[in-house]
């Protein structure tokens, strides 16, 4: 019992009661924050995992391929179906298509995009659009 509440029992046990409930709520904030934080840390994995040949496509093709389709010419999508339709089927023809494009498509040299890079791209162009 403290000096201060020396012979008074019940402001004793007040005491002790809302010391306990403020480190409950201390507790419940804690947990509360630990909980808000670890969605935010997954979110961060998230990106850290995005492949190199993801962060290529954002920077170089979503533009004109958001989500795998095409703006100029809707028809030639990276969509698997499309693309083996017009004979693209494998990533070797994907950087052929970027290294000789047919009309309406941008070229991209080697200056502008690696091999290694369009390799990357081509690479996650298969696996994100099938």
């Amino acid at each position: 019992m403290s000096e201060r509440n020396a012979g008074k029992e019940s402001c004793f046990f007040d005491e002790t009661k809302g010391g306990e409930m403020k480190t409950l709520a201390k507790i419940g904030v804690l947990v509360a924050s630990v909980g808000l934080a670890l969605p935010a840390a997954g979110l961060n994995a998230a990106e850290k995992k995005e492949s190199a040949g993801a962060k290529l496509y954002q920077q170089h093709c979503a533009a004109c391929h958001p989500d795998g389709g095409n703006i100029i010419k809707p028809a030639l999508t990276l969509h698997k179906k499309d693309m083996d339709a017009h004979g693209v089927k494998t990533a070797k023809d994907i950087v052929g298509k970027m290294r000789t494009p047919g009309p309406g498509m941008t070229r991209f040299d080697t200056k502008t995009v690696s091999d290694k890079d369009a390799q990357e791209i081509a690479q996650y162009i298969l696996q994100a659009y099938k």
